[in-house]
Order: C-alpha cells, then sequence, then structure tokens
C-alpha cells in the first residue's frame, strides 16, 4: 500500500502535479483567474496545439471545466472553451462586471449603503466575499460590494 500511495506521488511529481492539486481538479468545475498579463488558450492540452485565443488581462476569471495533465480545460465569459496550462493559471478567484452601465460599487451588502465607485463593464476584480445577493470585489483603488447578478466569475448560489 504504501509503495502503491509512493509511486502516485512521484508520478503526480513528474507530472508538475501536487496530491493538493490533483484533488482540487476532483471537484471541478471551479473558477480560477490568470496569473499573468498575457495568457494562451490553445485548442487542445498541449503546446503543440494551435493558440486559440490570447488574453491580456491579468486576474480575469474563467471557470476551469476539466484537466489533463498539466493542462486546464476552462470556459471564458464569452463561453469560448480551450485549454490554459495549470502554471499560467492562479486559485485566485477574479470576477468581471457584466451588463450594461456602470455597476454601483457599495460600502456594504445593504443595497441603501454609500456609494464608494462606479465599476464599468468589463472592470477586473478580485473576489474577497460573496453572499447570496453580492460580492466583495477589490479593484485597482477601490473595494466594495456589487450586486451579484453584475458579476461573472462565481457559481449560482456559492458563498464564500
Amino acid at each position: 500500500m504504501i509503495r502503491m500511495l509512493s509511486a502516485v506521488a512521484l508520478l503526480l511529481l513528474l507530472s508538475g502535479e501536487s496530491p493538493a492539486g490533483a484533488a482540487e481538479d476532483a471537484k471541478a468545475p471551479y473558477f480560477a483567474s490568470m496569473k499573468g498579463e498575457t495568457t494562451n488558450m490553445r485548442e487542445g492540452p498541449g503546446e503543440d496545439y494551435r493558440v486559440k485565443w490570447v488574453y491580456h488581462r491579468k486576474g480575469l476569471p474563467v471557470e476551469v471545466i476539466a484537466s489533463y495533465e498539466v493542462w486546464r480545460r476552462v470556459r471564458d465569459m464569452d463561453g469560448e472553451i480551450g485549454w490554459i496550462h495549470v502554471a499560467l493559471l492562479s486559485r485566485e478567484r477574479g470576477a468581471v462586471v457584466r451588463g450594461a452601465g456602470e455597476a454601483p460599487v457599495r460600502g456594504s451588502t445593504d443595497a441603501q449603503s454609500k456609494l464608494v465607485a462606479d465599476a464599468k463593464p468589463g472592470a477586473v476584480g478580485r473576489l474577497e466575499h460573496c453572499d447570496a445577493h453580492a460580492c466583495e470585489v477589490k479593484f485597482d483603488g477601490a473595494k466594495g460590494w456589487i450586486d451579484r447578478t453584475r458579476l461573472w466569475g462565481m457559481h449560482d448560489g456559492e458563498r464564500f
């Protein structure tokens, strides 16, 4: 039994995966974000596959829907599906503002609370917390609560 566990751990290490990373993928789908300013989405799980999209937004969220070795099959907010190397993704949660017009960023979850800022559609921020109706998002220069319906980057009903 110990030899078999050691062999599994060795295979995971050689593939670039950690045992904890492998366990996380068992929970797919989950959201991740892009680590760098430039990230390539490929048509398949490998560098020999054609680049489908090049993203230029650090922190942009993607939904991880499957994995293959060190590659993650992801879906972006526009529904595009492709593969990104795990080293280019972070488990830090991101969100992007969606919908028409600016989204009010408030000081608390109360829709009548003080307005902190307005976030334009397409603005990317870091998700801090989410409850049933709003999420706390940190943008460059502002932090506050936005109605969940104006954000993409979390599953329906997900709280954290």
